[in-house]
């Protein structure tokens, strides 16, 4: 009689592995299946669902398959429709669904109506609890980061009278979180939830609630859950709870692609899995399908440098295609041209992919690509660039100097000279009657010091000559003679925003600005790349180059996949290489970058910014040292005729002795490996990076064999 493998073989030219069919098979009790990139994962998840229901029978009502997103049910439901068109389909859905569904039924059942509190309506409810705790309106990325910190607060189910002050995103944000709760729970007539809200309740219901518990485990005799690595402690609950009688659980994850620890994934449940389900199986799918020989072996090897983990060895019966790219050039305008360039000589852009860790990144290839006519598709487009306080923020000190008696648009920025002027001074400012230029006006009816006086008159006479000058001429005055850059890194000390990303805004703003001759001219490219941004979001045409976060870009492949800004303070960031476990995620995310690829990757990076030398990615380097040759011990047959080393050193009559000449940036020559620059001197050691490779030398030989000489460009 021919198996199901057989049939499926035949009628769907499916081939599965032996580990793809044993997780197929074993679908009674607990078993953690780890997929690595590229492995089958969905194909196998869609044959196990198929063979519940065509070889054992089981009502496809009956099988609960949970996914981490609404994208992600719609596929599965399409996938299982193609490969089983015959059979009705499982109940696919995402979690939040699954616990909209419990918390609806359970407050029904205590007679209690209840509103979902998204979108707008709870973007109002932030900006009120931010007016009454700060007494001033919030920025929208303070929103943001409010939201995100509450949203992980709740997924690891932590209670909000237990929110303190650590680790919050900024000064007195956990204050502001509080209040938010206050609000919510002040409308006695009405529930309020938001999403997360939503897993607390259904939590609760099913852990509290004994008959309701009861109606939803039977209803079930099969749970699935995919992409699990992205699940958080309230959700990894929830299951717990619905699998509690029967125990039939298949959880699928990949713990090197656990990348959303921000908003309260749980990794280490996966490495606990065994402990809460002790009678668990096993599965490791290591076999990589997509990707080519040296993109599997290399990323192998990189992903291995992280401790907490399943211990995996993923590889490929794929060919070669050609060694993996590192490329780093003078500036980050080189490293646009260059994919630009790349680009136009690509016969199919659908198979290419441009991804980055921070959205700032998109907007230059965005103004590039829309200017040459190449089409681009944006998984995760980001228009709220054009939003940003910051664009807001230099397109007003533009329009001051259209009309230097603008007292509403001076009221604006004028805090964000670095002025140390008060918002009542502004406010009163504005309110009053007197006319004129607001540089000599705001002066004489204000109380300044001396200095400030001065500060302003010189301003002014900046505003004198700004109205001939080009856009990105204006845009470095604005950041530099104006005091606004000065001010944004002030600014991000005292609200908890990063300098180096507001600063980055500042650099885009720039690039795209060298293109335009008149401020009009720039105003409106930007209305044109917004509008343009907003159409990328739409289906890709067949002819579209992807771009991407490296988050957004996890379940997708390409031939060819470009990593740009590969640079040390981006991935991993600062605040990455001061925590670990931060540290871990961050080279997770640089991981699943690199398994996108299929044939081509391209990791790039570029030297200065701004006049200012900088630095590879850390994980740029791990890269650099997997792909580097190791030396090959050869042992000569004649023992008498081996070369041998010498037993020391001689001392370089011409080399660097004195410490204090070791600086940061110094160029040096070393007598193996020739000329580098410094990037790191600690009282240890000395971290070099030369042409060939970056390396880390025991600092006290260095100064007392004077290894290194002062080199010159």
């Amino acid at each position: 009689m021919e198996d199901f493998f057989e049939r499926k073989k035949r009628q769907l030219n499916i081939r599965l592995n032996d580990v793809q069919k044993q997780a197929v098979l074993a679908v009674d009790g607990p078993l953690l299946l780890l997929a690595c990139p590229g492995s089958g994962k969905t194909t196998t998840i869609i044959m196990r669902i198929g063979y519940l229901i065509e070889e054992l029978n089981v009502q496809p009502k009956r099988i609960k398959a949970i996914t981490f997103s609404k994208a992600s049910a719609n596929d599965m439901k399409k996938r299982f429709r193609t490969l089983f068109p015959d059979l009705p389909a499982a109940d696919f859905s995402t979690i939040h669904s699954l616990a909209f569904t419990i918390s609806k039924k359970w407050l029904s059942k205590q007679g209690r109506k209840f509103t979902l509190l998204e979108g707008y309506l709870k973007q109002n409810a932030l900006k009120a609890a931010c007016k009454f705790v700060l007494n001033e309106n919030a920025t929208e990325d303070q929103l943001n980061s409010l939201s995100t910190h509450i949203s992980l607060l709740k997924n690891q189910m932590i209670p909000s009278e237990n929110w303190t002050e650590k680790g919050e995103p900024f000064e007195r944000a956990a204050k502001i979180a509080r209040r938010y709760e206050t609000m919510k729970e002040d409308t006695a007539d009405m529930t309020l939830l938001d999403f997360d809200d939503l897993l607390l309740t259904a939590e609760e219901a099913m852990r509290s609630d004994e008959e309701l518990g009861m109606e939803f485990q039977l209803k079930y005799d099969y749970i699935l859950t995919d992409e699990s690595q992205d699940t958080s402690l309230v959700q990894h609950k929830i299951v717990e709870h619905l699998t509690a009688m029967h125990g039939n659980l298949c959880v699928v994850a990949d713990d090197d692609q656990s990348i959303y620890a921000w908003r309260g994934a749980d990794p280490d449940y996966l490495m606990d899995f065994k402990l809460v389900y002790p009678e668990a199986k096993l599965l490791n799918m290591e076999q990589n399908y997509r990707s080519s020989k040296e993109i599997v072996s290399t990323s192998a090897t990189f992903i291995q440098r992280n401790t907490k983990r399943w211990e995996k060895n993923m590889h490929t019966e794929n060919g070669s295609k050609g060694a993996i790219q590192l490329k780093r050039f003078d500036t980050a305008k080189r490293q646009l041209d260059y994919v630009t360039y790349e680009l136009l000589a690509e016969k199919d852009l659908s198979e290419v992919a441009i991804l980055f860790r921070n959205n700032s990144s998109s907007t230059p290839f965005v103004n590039e690509l829309h200017r040459r006519g190449i089409p681009f598709y944006m998984k995760d487009a980001d228009d709220k660039f054009f939003s940003h306080w910051v664009v807001e923020d230099i397109l007003n000190f533009m329009r001051l100097s259209f009309n230097v008696e603008r007292k509403d648009i001076f009221a604006k920025i004028a805090g964000k000279m670095n002025l140390f002027v008060s918002r009542s001074q502004l406010q009163q400012f504005e309110n009053s009657t007197i006319k004129g230029n607001v540089f000599e006006a705001f002066p004489q009816m204000t109380d300044l010091k001396d200095s400030q006086v001065r500060k302003i008159e010189a301003y002014g006479e900046v505003y004198n000559k700004i109205s001939d000058m080009r856009p990105a001429q204006i845009i470095r005055i604005i950041r530099y003679e104006l005091g606004y850059e000065e001010s944004l890194v002030s600014m991000a000390s005292k609200f908890g925003y990063r300098a180096d990303s507001l600063k980055g805004i500042l650099d885009t703003l720039e690039g795209i600005a060298e293109q335009t001759r008149t401020m009009v001219e720039f105003a409106e490219q930007l209305k044109t790349l917004e509008q343009a941004v907003q159409e990328a979001k739409q289906e890709p045409s067949d002819q579209s180059v992807t771009l991407s976060t490296f988050h957004s870009a996890k379940g997708l492949e390409f031939k060819r996949v470009f990593m740009i800004d590969l640079l040390k303070g981006v991935i991993p960031s600062e605040e990455d290489i001061l925590d670990r476990a931060a540290l871990e995620e961050a080279r997770r995310l640089f991981y699943v970058g690199m398994t996108r690829a299929k044939e081509r990757l391209e990791l790039l990076s570029y030297s200065m910014e701004d006049g200012k030398p900088k630095e590879d990615s850390k994980f740029v380097n791990e890269v650099r040292g997997i792909l580097l040759p190791k030396p090959k011990k050869s042992i000569s047959p004649n023992a008498s005729k081996a070369v041998r080393a010498p037993k020391s050193i001689p001392i370089n009559p011409h080399g660097i002795s004195d410490r204090n000449l070791l600086a940061k940036g110094a160029l040096v020559k070393h007598r193996v490996f020739g000329k580098g620059q410094i990037l790191e001197v600690s009282d240890e050691s000395i971290e070099i990076r030369f042409t060939s490779a970056t390396k880390r030398l025991a600092l006290q030989p260095v100064l007392e064999k004077r290894m290194l000489e002062e080199a010159e460009l």
